[in-house]
């Protein structure tokens, strides 16, 4: 088998196990030995057959890290950023989720899974600054965490 069928070969063992940005693929290519000639055929015949989309990889990515409540907005962006996908793209992705998504329901859900027993209103100090830092470290804002508090303690009274 020459070095281009082996390459096409391993990147597709690569994207079956999941989804990848096409830096990804390329950084695992490389590391396995492959030059990087066969390396750039082998991502243009994969972008050829839509099995590698920045784009898709970037939407499909950053949804599920904002249900699942691992991120929202700038961690996002770090986050793909990390994975090699172009600044446009997500660029382009965030502010599409945004519009889909939106910040103060998506903590509310995060603090209805995560934190149960939760209410602002009776919680410490000590308490509500976890919470808080828990929910930056995730790139929501404080303005909408303070506004998330608000509306939970207004549903409760």
């Amino acid at each position: 088998m020459d070095e281009g069928k082996r390459a096409l070969a391993c990147a597709l063992r690569i994207l079956s196990r999941r989804d990848s940005s096409v830096a990804g693929v390329v950084r695992k290519l490389i590391e396995k030995g492959f030059a990087e000639p066969v390396v750039t055929e082998t991502i243009v015949r994969l972008q050829e057959y839509s099995y590698l989309d920045d784009r898709r990889f970037a939407r499909q990515w950053a949804e599920s890290a904002i249900r699942n409540g691992r991120g929202y907005g700038p961690r996002i962006r770090l986050d793909l950023a990390r994975h090699g996908v172009p600044t446009e793209i997500v660029s382009e992705t965030l502010s599409t989720l945004n519009a889909e998504y939106d910040e103060i329901e998506t903590i509310n859900s995060l603090l209805k899974r995560k934190f149960a027993g939760f209410c602002p209103a009776s919680a410490s100090d000590r308490e509500k600054r976890r919470v808080i830092q828990y929910l930056q470290r995730r790139g929501f804002s404080i303005a909408a965490i303070f506004c998330a508090f608000r509306n939970t303690v207004d549903h409760q009274e």
